[in-house]
């Protein structure tokens, strides 16, 4: 399908930033495993990099392909971090968290000199909002908690938001995320400011962490069907 190839040609440009004796994020979700698979390649080849996962599936990916990981109690620097992304907006600002892993996933990308985002056309938007933000939560009193959230997200200027907890797949249970916590999945429509709104999400007490990712990403790749589009921030 099409935006396989997409997604393909994304992993493929994020190579390019890659270069031996780096240490290496290695983002989670569909996008990232074409370039954990592309990195495992190379490595076979000769590349000499350590890298840090964002999730235990990652993890798995990685160790069956061979892909060296370190503790991230053993990292001093991590020079980029290639992940993807459920939404691009304007100057590179994203929604991230639709595999549960955001949490991890903006420690690292956060912690990284280079974070590179790699996606298909679908995710470039203009507006974000239209992918259920997901915002992590302890379990101790999540009911409050998503209560607050839902305050949060109009006092923040969101019209009728909708907060919703999260099943696990296939599941009456509520998904446990790699942290031990739960994920709230907030229906926005639109996030028309998203700096503030992650403001008043990060102000509520019970909120761990919020899948707004906020001028972490300095570089968007978007694949397209015969290459991909840069965008540097």
């Amino acid at each position: 399908m099409a935006y396989e190839t997409e997604k393909q040609n994304a992993a493929a440009a994020a190579m390019d930033y890659v270069e031996d004796g780096m240490t290496i994020g290695l983002g989670t979700g569909s996008t990232a495993k074409f370039f954990v698979e592309l990195l495992a390649d190379e490595i076979a080849d000769g590349l000499l990099v350590r890298c840090i996962e964002t999730s235990e599936q990652t993890r798995a990916l990685a160790r069956s392909l061979g892909v060296p990981l370190i503790p991230f109690e053993q990292v001093d620097r991590i020079h980029l971090t290639v992940d993807g992304a459920d939404e691009v907006g304007p100057g590179g600002v994203l929604i991230k968290g639709g595999g549960a892993a955001l949490l991890r996933e903006k420690i690292i990308a956060n912690a990284s000199d280079h974070m590179v985002v790699i996606t298909d056309p679908s995710k470039d938007v203009a507006v974000l909002g239209a992918f259920p933000l997901p915002v992590e939560v302890t379990p101790f009193g999540y009911t409050i908690t998503a209560k607050k959230v839902h305050e949060a997200l109009v006092n923040s200027g969101i019209e009728r938001p909708r907060v919703e907890l999260r099943k696990a797949p296939q599941s009456l249970d509520l998904l446990v995320t790699d942290g031990g916590n739960h994920i709230l999945d907030c229906h926005c429509g639109e996030i028309p400011d998203p700096a503030r709104t992650a403001a008043y999400l990060s102000g509520v007490p019970g909120v761990v962490e919020h899948g707004l990712f906020i001028g972490i990403a300095r570089t968007v790749i978007i694949g397209t069907e015969t290459g991909a589009r840069i965008i540097e921030y």
